[in-house]
């Protein structure tokens, strides 16, 4: 069960987040970002993570598709709020 508490903590800690990654100009503090959220997804409430992912593994925890992936993140959590 998808509870309202568990979209909201997704959506504060990711948009957060998001918006550092965003602006950030330090590779170094990208990569932070990435490994702590690529931690965070394993946390999750999984059915959250499997509506967000659409069921794909990798998602929030590859390199080349993580700024797609956690923008799309932000933008499916705030549409559930």
């Amino acid at each position: 069960m998808i509870t309202k508490d568990s979209i909201e903590t997704a959506y504060a800690f990711l948009h957060q987040k998001l918006r550092v990654y965003e602006h950030s100009t330090l590779d170094w503090q990208k990569d932070d970002i990435e490994m702590i959220i690529g931690d965070y997804a394993d946390q999750i409430n999984p059915e959250l993570l499997s509506l967000l992912s659409q069921g794909r593994p990798d998602y929030l925890k590859d390199h080349k598709k993580f700024q797609d992936d956690i923008t799309h993140a932000v933008a499916v959590l705030e549409n559930m709020l």
